[in-house]
């Protein structure tokens, strides 16, 4: 009896497994199939060239400087929500932009957000500025600036311009919403068809899709 229990329990472990692979599979065809943003081609890095952008992190970073020897880097991930949107870019970007001027030691550090506005329109918002030491790493009690949306509405449009003036426009938001969007989507590719892997390592589970 003890036998006949053991070998219902395999059993039963093999038809949840096998239900997981189904509904695996059936994931990963969907995604294929779909390949919502592989299609899309919008948005240019304009003067930025593209500096870190591994398959196994979620950000990107690009990087440009000018002839002054200004330098601008901008690193961006997609945020956590989703969002119902007319467009086709369904999360929004968390993007940092760091400006170092020459013979300074400090660094200008805007946090922003992006977001498509419409179909394949895309705009930042500014949530906050602050200066940042180059060699330093800032403690929790450090004063970082006022609330940036406290500032008197002419001064947040003219730090908006400064970013604009240093490329940050609509063409690089689009290029960074759409190959944050495409990496995501085949990062979570990978994922599912390495669990298809794991899951069909089972001797027994693959007979029995086979059968």
């Amino acid at each position: 009896m003890p036998r006949a229990t053991q070998i219902l329990r395999k059993s039963r472990k093999v038809v949840e497994d096998l239900n997981l692979l189904k509904v695996l599979q059936s994931e990963i065809s969907h995604e294929l199939s779909s390949n919502s943003f592989q299609d899309e081609n919008i948005g240019s890095l304009g003067d930025f060239v593209l500096d870190w952008n591994s398959s196994r992190s979620q950000d990107v970073v690009l990087r440009r400087k000018s002839e002054s020897g200004e330098e601008v880097a901008v690193s961006a991930l997609l945020s956590q929500k989703t969002y119902d949107t007319e467009g086709i870019f369904p999360r929004k970007l968390l993007m940092k932009v760091c400006v170092k001027r020459p013979g300074l030691s400090s660094i200008l550090q805007f946090d922003c957000g992006v977001s498509e506005k419409g179909v394949r329109r895309s705009d930042f918002k500014i949530r906050s500025a602050y200066f940042l030491q180059s060699t330093t790493v800032p403690g929790s009690s450090i004063y970082r600036g006022p609330l940036f949306s406290s500032l008197e509405p002419q001064l947040q449009d003219a730090l908006k311009e400064f970013l604009v003036a240093r490329g940050i426009r609509e063409d690089l938001t689009n290029f960074l919403l759409l190959t944050l969007h495409k990496k995501e989507q085949g990062q979570y590719l990978d994922w599912l068809q390495k669990l298809e892997s794991f899951v069909m390592k089972d001797e027994r589970l693959f007979s029995a899709a086979a059968g």
